[in-house]
């Protein structure tokens, strides 16, 4: 990705005609509120799921009582809608000002749930400020690093985090981790009607229609499964009307082991951050992004994981589903997603509205999910469809894939690796990256160079 190649797409962008028909591209359109409320939201619904997840899964493993987990469910709703802020709206140089949403990371899960079982969750918290720092460090000199991160690297990273999350999405259209009735009928059909109502909008429809064709399945879906008892509504009035966030509540240690297990993760974190962030221009914008973009963006991602730890919340990173719904929708503009953010800090600050989204069940969900995960390695593929596919980078993006996607499909072959390498193996992402990172620096290019358009 040369500088040249940046300042051409970033000419052109400009450049673009503001009184053309058809806006749904440019990333600074504001659309009529009438529409640009339901596609924030249709955003928030795409993530929340995600986005609770993770502090429900270390609360468990930590033994934590029903009110602390509501407590970090409301935290990392909070956090997540700052967050989103922050990237798409930017404060100096720090965010993207890109269509990203952003919110808790499920890469360092993983890595998490081991320090937090040996010295608890506030060893968890010092491990991830010390990472988003390191992280917005990265971001800060990415002049010095984007060598690291050519299409080659990125594209395959995109596809990577594709691949990896369809799993994810199957397991949410058959009702969810864990659960008792996993596979049943009930689930496979509400997924189904949400995958064929969003399809048959996205595809046959114009307009606002097509732009919230995820939302109107979701909406269909949710309607579907409210008889057949899918839906249960007393989280609704168990929760709580206004909780204001507090600062260090969990409370924060810092024990080397947690430094450099979250702080490693966080470093490699990077070329996740910018394989969304490629990936949201790419959909969306139809254009590479600008080095300033990567900058703001990945500073942006560890600044507020950083920020994340002072309000017992956990990592930050953009979120994949949301690159694969800005491709699906054909929705660039970050007003729309930064809407997406308000509505994420007032559920963090009203329980109950945050109560009744989580009410969504994970087929309704898994059934758009799957659309949109496919979607993030279409993504990739249209990255890597801009580099010269010689055996060199063919090579690169077959054994990173290879490692990405086979590696956690195999789990007895690290069996015998210490328990904190085996965190890391597992993931598919870190080891597939890394790999990705290490081919793009040794291997001769034999006079044949990547082509960047």
């Amino acid at each position: 990705m040369t500088a040249e190649t940046l300042n051409k797409s970033v000419e052109t962008d400009a450049a673009a005609d503001p009184e053309r028909g058809d806006r749904s591209a440019d990333i600074d359109y504001m659309p009529p509120l009438t529409q640009a409320v339901p596609l924030g939201i249709q955003h928030v619904l795409a993530m929340f799921v995600g986005n609770v997840t993770v502090p429900i899964i270390l609360a468990k493993a930590v033994g934590a009582t029903p009110d602390q987990v509501v407590f970090l469910v409301q935290a990392a709703m909070f956090v997540a809608g700052v967050a989103t802020l922050v990237q798409t709206l930017g404060i100096g140089p720090v965010g993207a000002r890109l269509p990203i949403v952003m919110g808790t990371s499920f890469g360092f899960v993983p890595v998490m749930i081991p320090i937090a079982q040996a010295y608890g969750l506030p060893a968890v918290m010092g491990g991830a400020l010390v990472g988003g720092l390191l992280m917005a460090g990265a971001g800060l000199y990415i002049r010095r690093i984007n060598f690291l991160f050519p299409p080659v690297v990125t594209g395959t990273f995109v596809v990577m985090i594709g691949m990896i999350l369809l799993p994810v999405g199957f397991a949410y259209v058959g009702g969810g981790f864990g659960a008792a009735d996993f596979g049943a009928p009930r689930h496979l059909l509400l997924a189904a009607l949400v995958f064929g109502v969003t399809l048959v909008f996205h595809q046959f429809f114009k307009g606002f229609l097509a732009m919230a064709a995820v939302l109107i399945g979701l909406l269909v879906g949710y309607v579907a499964a409210i008889p057949l008892g899918l839906v249960d509504f007393s989280k609704v009035g168990d929760a709580g009307w206004f909780q204001l966030p507090q600062p260090f509540a969990i409370g924060i240690e810092f024990h080397a082991a947690a430094i450099v297990a979250i702080g490693l993760m966080a470093v490699v974190t990077v070329a996740e951050s910018i394989g969304d962030i490629a990936g949201t221009a790419i959909g969306g914008a139809n254009r590479e992004p600008t080095r300033r973009e990567l900058s703001g963006g990945v500073m942006a991602d560890g600044l507020m994981s950083s920020f994340a730890a002072v309000f017992n919340a956990f990592p930050q990173i953009s979120f994949s589903q949301n690159v694969g719904l800005v491709a699906l929708t054909g929705v660039a503009s970050r007003f729309v997603v930064a809407i997406g953010g308000l509505f994420l800090i007032v559920a963090g600050l009203l329980p109950k509205l945050g109560a009744l989204v989580s009410t969504v069940p994970n087929a309704v969900l898994g059934g758009a999910v799957v659309i949109m995960f496919g979607l993030i390695t279409s993504a990739g593929m249209k990255m890597l469809s801009r580099i010269e596919f010689n055996k060199r980078n063919m090579l690169i993006i077959g054994v990173s894939l290879a490692v990405a996607i086979g590696l956690p499909a195999q789990k007895g072959l690290i069996a015998a690796a210490p328990d904190s390498l085996q965190t890391i193996l597992e993931s598919g992402l870190i080891p597939g990256a890394v790999i990705a990172i290490l081919l793009n620096l040794l291997l001769p290019r034999g006079g044949v160079e990547e082509e960047h358009h």
